[in-house]
């Protein structure tokens, strides 16, 4: 965790400078572009018996891809591509590391002092081989990136800019601006693909469960944006019941149920609770989604609800300096990916022997900080065969 000091403003102000809402939209045509290829991919794989495990997988490739190329500058090519594999290790890593209840020295600080040879310090090995896992991880793409710079090849990514002597590093030693470039990389990559291909997820979960919605939010394409046509980033101000739904998404399964832990810098008070300085701070969002004084029949999925101007939507990015500074760019990325899909394919219930819906239980999987859900049956397929049609158009467009 970094304080509030001189190294976290000045991450922060790099980022806000890639990141903010201003700037945010000279992203819109990599967005399209990586959509319609994970579209395509979608097709090709969608008479596969396990669909869950397509959209899982595409959905995680296609916002490394993304990433990958925004941050480095770097085409994704390949699942089994090392920047993808490694890079990707280490952010699970670190997603699971910040679990509180998965090592309980995080609990415990002062277990840290305890000798290697006591039983039950097992994770100290782990923290050592992840640490120089991580550090790997680190440099390979940068060294990349770095190397296409000086050979005046590099396409544009962030890390070019930031390499060719923006202002913002100009003053930092050598040493300095490598880590802390190669900090920011991660940090951009990380934020931008496990948490969104979560929500992904749970968007399908949402569209299993709630058929009436995925008809509405189609009818709604198919009526502003054409029924043969899909969505672009310009389009986003013209559908506001698909805006609504990426609201709902984020509220109703919660990406991040318990936040990102924060350690209160000072002696504080609130609500009559003594809080010392140096205590871990978490704020359940997940309870905050389920507030029934704000949000009505919270466990239902209405989009709806967000038409009320009184209902605000869910804090899941943050609050104060510390909110997250991708919300634009994750935002957008719902946005385009989720109308996109919705344009495209539709997914619905399996049959039981009987030819009766099987309504799929969605739980809650891994203890990490982004909470995934539990695999569930469903059928994934193009909403006609003139859909089928213009997604394998995009392959040759």
């Amino acid at each position: 965790m970094c304080g509030y000091n001189d190294l976290w403003r000045h991450h922060r102000r790099m980022m806000n400078k890639w990141l903010n809402i201003r700037v945010v939209t000279q992203f819109d045509k990599l967005l399209e572009h990586q959509t319609q290829l994970l579209l395509h991919r979608m097709l090709n794989k969608s008479s596969q018996p396990q669909p869950f495990e397509v959209v899982e997988h595409e959905f995680l490739f296609t916002m490394a891809s993304t990433m990958l190329r925004l941050v480095y500058g770097y085409r994704l090519q390949s699942e089994d591509d090392a920047f993808y594999t490694e890079t990707q290790l280490t952010v699970d890593r670190i997603m699971d590391s910040m679990m509180l209840t998965n090592f309980f020295v995080n609990i415990f600080p002062g277990l840290i002092n305890v000798p290697d040879w006591v039983p039950g310090t097992g994770w100290k090995r782990t923290a050592r081989e992840w640490r120089r896992h991580r550090q790997e991880a680190l440099r390979a793409p940068y060294e990349w990136t770095k190397s296409q710079v000086e050979a005046g090849t590099a396409e544009p990514s962030v890390l070019k800019y930031l390499l060719e002597g923006d202002e913002s590093v100009a003053e930092l030693s050598s040493e300095e601006k490598e880590n802390r470039l190669q900090e920011l990389a991660i940090s951009l990559y990380g934020g931008g693909t496990d948490t969104t291909s979560t929500a992904l997820l749970k968007f399908v979960a949402a569209m299993v469960l709630n058929p009436d919605v995925q008809i509405k939010a189609q009818r709604e394409i198919d009526t502003i944006i054409g029924p043969l046509t899909l969505p672009t980033m310009a389009d986003r101000g013209r559908l506001p019941y698909i805006h609504n739904l990426c609201l709902e998404v984020l509220r109703w399964h919660t990406v991040g149920p318990t936040g990102i832990p924060h350690v209160c810098t000072q002696d504080d008070t609130y609500k009559g609770y003594d809080i010392e300085k140096g205590t871990i701070i978490m704020s359940s969002i997940r309870a905050m989604s389920r507030n029934s004084n704000i949000y009505k029949d919270p466990d239902v999925f209405n989009p709806d609800r967000f038409l009320d101007s009184n209902v605000p939507p869910l804090p899941g990015f943050g609050w104060g300096r510390r909110k997250c500074p991708g919300m634009h760019f994750a935002e957008s990325t719902l946005f385009i990916m989720i109308s996109s899909l919705l344009a495209s394919f539709t997914f619905t219930r399996k049959l039981d022997d009987e030819g009766k819906e099987i309504v799929p239980k969605i739980e809650g999987a891994a203890n990490s900080l982004s909470f995934k859900i539990k695999p569930f049956d469903f059928n994934l397929k193009p909403r006609s065969e003139q859909h089928r049609q213009l997604i394998k158009d995009l392959a040759t467009s």
